[in-house]
């Protein structure tokens, strides 16, 4: 039988002083914490849904960490009733709602938001799933020299002349003082026996290219990789929190 197989960590990097990114992986959330090597889950690929995600808190807003948290959990609660793109579309908009309620009962949590992109994997499609910066990536290409092609869309500006990035986000869920609604980016494909995907905050995007990302993931162990991936942004600084996930449908 064909089974999801998701390899997955979180890290502060080394110039934040705290993780505000959180990871949700079916019904296993990782909110705000590190963990200290890459964890694999196997899930059976059936008529379940299986939801992957990962939530990164804004810096510079207050409770960063909040946000994340509790966009992972709802996630995680609601991942096995999220069978279509309307079932993710509406689940997002009410995870954006709860920033906003949590912030009205709470002063402290104003302005506080999260991007957040991930996957929902059942037997028949898979559906993928962004607002802000987070990304998905299919990982494509002969084994051995595989290929990146980014599914999600990037929700920043242009970034300036002679840079590959920018720290701008023009989209989240919360992030303002005053409520505003989202539109959130979905696209579905057929679920399909050796598909690979990268899910991933910019944490290691806006250090490692993505030729970097695509040479760490010539290699057959996923949880592996996940650890050199997770080195290669260490190794170019580790400026921002690291979270990712490895997924692959297997047999």
């Amino acid at each position: 039988m064909p089974y999801i197989a998701v390899s997955a960590l979180s890290h502060e990097g080394l110039v934040r002083d705290h993780n505000e990114d959180s990871l949700a992986v079916g019904p296993w959330t990782l909110c705000a914490t590190v963990t200290e090597s890459p964890q694999t889950l196997l899930f059976p690929l059936g008529g379940t849904p299986v939801v992957v995600a990962v939530a990164d808190g804004l810096g510079g807003h207050p409770a960063g960490e909040v946000a994340s948290s509790l966009t992972a959990r709802r996630l995680a609660a609601a991942g096995t009733a999220l069978r279509s793109e309307d079932d993710v579309r509406g689940e997002l908009r009410s995870c954006n709602a709860v920033l906003y309620d949590a912030a009205d009962d709470d002063p402290d949590l104003t302005g506080m938001g999260t991007t957040v992109a991930g996957l929902v994997l059942s037997a028949e499609q898979v559906l993928v799933f962004n607002i802000g910066d987070s990304q998905v990536f299919e990982i494509a290409g002969p084994p051995g020299a595989p290929e990146l092609r980014l599914l999600s869309t990037d929700d920043s500006p242009p970034p300036p002349p002679g840079r590959r990035t920018t720290n701008i986000v023009t989209s989240t869920l919360g992030g303002t003082v005053v409520r505003r609604e989202v539109e959130p980016h979905l696209r579905r494909l057929p679920a399909a026996v050796g598909a690979r995907y990268l899910v991933c905050s910019d944490g290691l995007t806006d250090p490692v290219p993505p030729e970097e990302l695509a040479a760490v993931l010539a290699g057959e162990d996923d949880q592996r990789a996940a650890f050199e991936l997770w080195r290669a942004a260490i190794e170019a600084g580790g400026p921002d929190n690291i979270t990712l996930a490895l997924v692959r449908i297997d047999e």
